[in-house]
């Protein structure tokens, strides 16, 4: 008589193809950080934010400005980025998309220029422990920011500035006020 070993659910053996896979989606993107980065160097006003390739060879790429970022100047970004991209080899039988767009409000801020292009506007900030803090960001700084917190209303109204170091914040994001 055989016997079946069942096998419990997520401890099969791991494809050391798939460790690879990491450090060729890492050296993907640092090639297409350069070729951007390259395209953005005449435009010192946007900056690259982030660069995301997902394994359907969906590639990914935020940029911002000082001053915000038109669709048009998108655009512009991705057609140069595109045919870059195309010319590279990087994806050999071209099997590949490219999006370019601004973060978006619902994606952390993740570098310092982010939070000093949004001072003075509500954000909500997890920190590392779990807890949660809302308030008008004040000041930025190297190191970390300062919101205010409005407690209560009217005569019972209290005001609290709070200084965050950036190792204490796990994220931040910008809250839509209407």
């Amino acid at each position: 008589m055989r016997q079946i070993k069942k096998q419990k659910k997520g401890t099969g053996s791991f494809p050391s193809s798939f460790v690879g896979g990491f450090e060729m989606v890492n050296e993907t993107i640092k090639a297409v950080e350069g070729m951007i980065q390259a395209l953005m160097a005449g435009d010192p006003g946007y900056f690259l934010v982030d660069i995301r390739i997902k394994p359907t060879n969906n590639v990914r790429v935020y940029i911002d400005g000082d001053q915000g970022i038109s669709i048009e100047k998108c655009v512009q970004y991705n057609r140069a980025l595109y045919k870059k991209l195309e010319e590279s080899g990087l994806f050999p039988s071209g099997d590949f998309s490219l999006e370019v767009s601004s973060p978006g409000l619902d994606e952390p801020l993740k570098l310092l220029r982010q939070y000093k292009k949004n001072i003075g506007r509500r954000v909500e900030l997890v920190l590392q422990d779990g807890s949660k803090k809302e308030g008008r960001m004040l000041e930025v700084s190297e190191d970390g920011i300062i919101i205010e917190e409005v407690k209560g209303k009217n005569k019972k109204k209290e005001v609290i500035n709070h200084t965050f170091l950036f190792d204490n914040i796990k994220t931040t994001k910008i809250q839509i006020v209407f």
